[in-house]
């Protein structure tokens, strides 16, 4: 059986395979990896969890092909997990809702990403419309998903 990739090494992969990439207030795109990750570990998640949020999104942004997931020495559980949250071109939020609902793990990595891209002080920097629209758009996801916001009203 080929070994796991260690966690360290899944961050550098991470890093090196969104390395350019910026998000939508310019930043580099690893300090919202890091972030999730980060989430992710606070939240109680393991290590599978963990590695799947360093890679969330590694796939959706052609970052790393989906035939490179499948053939990464990553644990099944953080494949399902990374493929879960990775969303399909033209595809329903209600659909890609249920997907993450019905993968064991997902749920934590998703909130834990949604928490960051909805963090009050990186959607400041962003021009009011854009800052409207993905706030909503990460509330009904929320919504889909079931997830009650805890830290009060918003």
């Amino acid at each position: 059986m080929t070994e796991l990739l260690t966690p360290a090494e899944i961050e550098a992969l991470a890093r090196t395979a969104h390395e350019g990439q910026t998000d939508k207030a310019g930043r580099p795109y690893a300090e919202h990896l890091r972030a999730v990750a980060e989430g992710v570990r606070t939240r109680g998640g393991d290590t599978d969890q963990i590695a799947a949020a360093w890679l969330h999104d590694a796939v959706e942004d052609d970052a790393l092909s989906e035939q490179w997931l499948t053939e990464a020495a990553l644990s099944r559980r953080t494949k399902d997990i990374v493929r879960a949250v990775t969303k399909r071109e033209g595809e329903p939020p209600e659909t890609y809702a249920a997907r993450i609902l019905a993968t064991p793990g997902a749920l934590l990595v998703k909130e834990a990403d949604l928490a960051h891209n909805a963090d009050p002080t990186r959607l400041a920097v962003l021009d009011e419309p854009t800052r409207k629209r993905l706030t909503e758009k990460y509330a009904h996801m929320r919504t889909l998903l079931g997830l009650v916001r805890s830290e009060g009203p918003e």
